[in-house]
């Protein structure tokens, strides 16, 4: 799976339908057959969009936890709460099932941002809160956790 890449704001409707952005979904084309997974996020009131490839990378190691070890089978329990396989409708409609919108808070606007080979989707304002909070300073968080990559040899990361 290749990466995925941009930022794209759309509405849902009543019944839950997002028109899919079709800059992403000509990145997601070659998973439109397959299928994708929708699930909560762990760390953010948002909800992740899986490309069903992904998703079964995913489950691979997932399945690799020993189940006998309490703490992993909360972990499974958890991480697969409220799991949904959704497709790409004819008209290129996402439904987000209605207790995935409560989860995300999702009203009218929303956000569908990419995250490597994942999509999330936001609540538009929850995900403006989140990039702009000012409880993280972004610069500290990049030294963090991108400090100590240096993979290429020209010196930049």
């Amino acid at each position: 799976m290749n990466t995925i890449v941009g930022t794209y704001e759309c509405k849902v409707d009543a019944k839950g339908r997002v028109l899919m952005p079709s800059p992403l979904k000509k990145q997601l084309i070659s998973s439109l057959q397959e299928g994708f997974v929708l699930k909560r996020s762990v760390f953010q009131p948002c909800l992740e969009l899986y490309p069903m490839q992904e998703w079964n990378v995913m489950m691979q190691k997932i399945n690799k936890l020993n189940r006998f070890v309490k703490k992993n089978n909360d972990f499974i329990r958890r991480f697969t709460a409220g799991v949904k396989v959704v497709e790409i409708d004819a008209l290129g409609r996402l439904l987000v099932p209605k207790d995935l919108i409560g989860f995300a808070s999702i009203t009218k606007d929303v956000v569908f941002s990419s995250a490597v080979t994942i999509v999330e989707i936001w609540d538009k304002d929850l995900y403006e809160k989140s990039i702009n909070g000012e409880d993280v300073d972004f610069a500290d968080l990049a030294e963090d956790v991108m400090g100590n990559v240096n993979e290429g040899d020209n010196g930049i990361s």
